[in-house]
């Protein structure tokens, strides 16, 4: 057997790079390279892309069926761990109804996967229990752009970064989170584009911007409508593409009249003088590009502040074009794709709403058997139903809920109290490790399918290896579940045959094929009989909701203030080295080289005043845990603010965080919650939350 090369795409984050997977003569991986030609990457990785061979190392991945017995997981054969999972869903359903059950899919898995997924939920279990982690991510995003443009996904593409006059980044930190594109927009920024970048903390893009708004967390409405105001005040809007194209606009503009700059300081701690400088700056350009992240979804205000990020957009006209738009930087390689197939308990595939008589009449017809017609459960409201005896099962794949849901003693509780819970997946992950049936699943590396990433880019990948052990594609347990459970409508022969059927039910995907996207380095939506070829900007001519809604919101402020027990605000970060519950990248012994367990970043005035030194093992207690980890002291982050990565099973942010919700979305506050820290007696290691919990 020759060596070859696999081209395929990254596995980590949502921008979407192509890779190529080196196998060698005896069908083993043997290392990746950049695709050279690869229109979003442009031949580069990032230190996470260069270890993919180590994500998905067979050392430790679960090669077979695994069956809780007391303490201990015992292998099963394949159809044993099938006919006993079918029976207890058959005795759940059967006692408690078809919502008493749900599933949990993966915004790491593949299109065909998801769509295999939310089909199951609807046609086989007959319930809209369907949700990922869109939920804690970018909900609000589907759900604000969806209100004001008709569509919650990027409006432009990555290479318009080479194109704008003024990049924009709020409440992300691309250098980090999304490596290469941060990169590029480094490239921009010296290349003469202007940069403004509106965050808490002082990020890598931060210390090159023009300017950096430094606000304090969850005060991103009071900055936009104050920004709003002086645009509108000054006449910096364009009032041709206002009247046009929007609607609402006289009703935004009295509703900002009041927000002064000066006043906006007292809520946002960014002087007067410099919001002016950013409402002159985007006013005057003939091409501005906002781009944000989890700091603007992840508040009980999440919703309102996607709203006011579009309205910002719209008043100026800085949409539709090139080098413009408003642009969401999806965390994980396919979240787009998930949210796109469906996987959420509103929605079925194409955002087409579950409450909709003619969309559940369509899908009816489409799939053969009656769907269910009320919206389902959140993941959240999976867990606090679970928490109340009524919901009893759950099925999930590639999601580790209790290292990045908040409230993670609350969600150990919800998983533990279920009758079922199925776990598919690689490794043997904290959530993996509650499960009464463990699945063995494929990588991204060991199936085809597609992956949609923040630009809407659908892109092929092709199976380079063989999954280790009686490992499967998650559509095709998902397939074999249905037909134990007496359902033969998961029954496609191939992944290209599920992606025909998802396409043939989904608008912006209907002119797509496995043979278009591999020929095209990928196809973006919308690609039908009106863009062939796919879409690279959206709303040039006009929206699908006709005219833009301007809606006016106001400041909300964060749900858990300070007081004298919990004295200083945890916000949340990613580290560059590092990816969601670190399951796949902490397999990489270079990049857990560069990154201890877990870290508290704390400013040298709030570290003298606690008497902490560099490196200091720590304490923080919030209300609703506790965890230990080393301090890192640093002017990144202001005074009376901290911050905690997420990707630490040892030191779980996550013990920390606040459930409070975005009452449109539910998206948990994950980005602020009230938090004190305590210095450990010198020479004492930080335990890991695994010896706490036994302590305790």
């Amino acid at each position: 057997m020759a060596s070859s090369r696999v081209k395929t795409v990254c596995p980590f984050c949502g921008v979407g790079c192509g890779i190529n997977l080196k196998i060698d003569e005896q069908g083993k991986l043997a290392g990746v390279e950049p695709q050279q030609s690869h229109p979003v990457s442009r031949g580069k990785l990032c230190e996470k892309g260069w270890s993919t061979a180590y994500a998905i190392r067979p050392d430790n991945r679960i090669t077979e069926p695994l069956k809780r017995i007391q303490d201990r997981f015992y292998p099963i054969r394949w159809d044993e761990a099938l006919s006993e999972i079918s029976e207890a869903i058959r005795e759940i359903q059967a006692e408690h109804g078809s919502d008493a059950v749900g599933v949990i899919s993966s915004a790491r898995a593949t299109n065909e996967d998801n769509y295999a997924a939310q089909k199951f939920a609807r046609v086989v279990l007959k319930t809209n229990n369907i949700d990922h982690c869109a939920r804690i991510c970018h909900s609000p995003t589907v759900a604000g752009l969806k209100q004001t443009l008709g569509s919650g996904a990027m409006t432009n593409s990555t290479k318009d970064i080479f194109e704008t006059e003024l990049i924009v980044v709020i409440g992300a930190d691309p250098t980090e989170n999304h490596s290469v594109f941060g990169g590029q927009m480094i490239e921009a920024r010296l290349r003469g584009a202007k940069l403004v970048v509106i965050d808490p903390r002082v990020t890598r893009l931060a210390k090159m911007a023009d300017v950096h708004l430094q606000l304090k967390p969850g005060s991103n409405i009071a900055l936009i409508n104050a920004i709003l105001h002086v645009l509108i005040k000054r006449k910096l809007y364009d009032a041709s593409f206002v009247s046009q194209r929007c609607e609402g606009f006289e009703a935004l503009a009295r509703s900002v009249k009041a927000i002064t700059p000066e006043l906006a300081e007292l809520s946002t701690g960014i002087s007067a003088a410099k919001i002016r400088t950013v409402a002159e700056l985007y006013g005057q350009a003939k091409s501005a590009m906002i781009l944000y992240g989890m700091g603007i979804t992840q508040f009980v205000s999440g919703t309102s502040n996607v709203i006011a990020l579009s309205n910002l957009a719209l008043v100026c006209g800085q949409i539709g074009r090139p080098g413009t738009g408003i642009n969401p930087l999806r965390g994980q390689n396919n979240v787009q794709g998930a949210c796109d197939m469906g996987c959420l308990p509103n929605v079925y595939p194409g955002y087409q709403a579950v409450e909709d008589k003619l969309v559940q009449d369509k899908f009816a017809q489409a799939w053969g058997e009656p769907v269910a017609t009320r919206p389902g459960l959140t993941s959240l409201g999976m867990t606090k139903a679970a928490l109340a005896g009524e919901f009893r099962g759950l099925i999930l794949f590639g999601e580790d809920p209790v290292v990045t849901d908040p409230d993670q003693n609350h969600v150990r509780v919800a998983m533990k109290k279920m009758d079922l819970l199925v776990v598919a997946e690689l490794t043997m992950t904290e959530t993996a490790k509650l499960a009464d049936y463990i699945l063995p699943a494929a990588s991204f590396a060991e199936k085809e399918g597609s992956f949609t990433n923040c630009e809407r880019r659908v892109q092929h990948i092709a199976q380079a290896l063989q999954p280790p052990g009686s490992a499967m594609g998650d559509w095709q347990w998902l397939k074999a579940l249905a037909e134990t459970l007496g359902s033969h409508a998961l029954s496609w022969a191939n992944s290209e045959a599920v992606f025909d059927e998802m396409a043939s039910l989904t608008p912006s995907y209907q002119g797509m094929t496995y043979s278009g996207i591999a020929l095209a380095h990928g196809l973006q939506w919308p690609c039908n009989q009106d863009a062939p070829q796919g879409t690279a900007i959206l709303h040039q001519t006009k929206f699908p909701i006709g005219k833009a809604r301007l809606i006016p919101v106001h400041q909300i402020d964060i749900d858990e203030k300070t007081d004298e027990q919990y004295p200083l605000i945890l916000t949340t970060n990613r580290l560059s080295c590092h990816y969601g519950c670190g399951s796949m990248t902490r397999k990489s012994p270079l990049l857990e080289r560069e990154t201890p367990a877990g870290l508290l970043f704390i400013n040298p005035a709030d570290a003298r005043t606690l008497h902490i030194q560099r490196y200091s093992p720590v304490g923080i207690l919030s209300r609703r845990g506790y965890v230990e980890t080393r301090a890192m002291i640093t002017d990144d982050v202001p005074p009376g603010l901290v911050s905690m990565p997420y990707h630490f099973k040892e030191a779980p942010s996550n013990q920390l965080t606040n459930t409070a919700q975005d009452p449109i979305t539910k998206m948990p506050e994950l980005k602020a919650c009230a938090v004190s820290v305590v210095p450990l007696p010198p020479g004492q290691e930080p335990k890991d939350i695994e010896h706490l919990s036994e302590g305790q």
